[in-house]
């Protein structure tokens, strides 16, 4: 169950460091760099880490699962991006499946 709090820590880290992208100005500005830079860093350590007990590939799919569906919801919540039904749809197939590799993947 660690491995998996941890792997999720890790993938809101993503949400963290992909929201902040578009902030960096293309790296010109150092704030938002440096925490891209950061969690970036601390979301692939904590990925690093949770593989040890977990599958690479479902862990993985659930990183970037998170980091993909949490970045659209932020994107739209706090960057005016749309939000249109098919998209909505599409975004909770995404986390339905996060949500279904955790419920069959066993921990090692």
């Amino acid at each position: 169950m660690k491995s998996w709090l941890i792997l999720v820590v890790a993938g809101l880290l993503e949400v963290c460091w992909a929201s902040i992208l578009k902030s960096t100005a293309g790296f010109t500005r150092l704030v938002p760099t440096l925490f891209f830079i950061a969690t970036l860093a601390a979301s692939m350590f904590l990925l690093a880490v949770s593989v040890k007990r977990l599958p690479v590939g479902t862990a993985y799919a659930v990183w970037v699962g998170i980091g993909a569906a949490g970045t659209a919801l932020v994107a739209t919540l706090l960057h005016g991006e749309t939000m249109s039904l098919g998209r909505g749809i599409f975004l909770g197939l995404l986390i339905v499946s996060i949500v279904g590799l955790k419920l069959t993947t066993p921990e090692h």
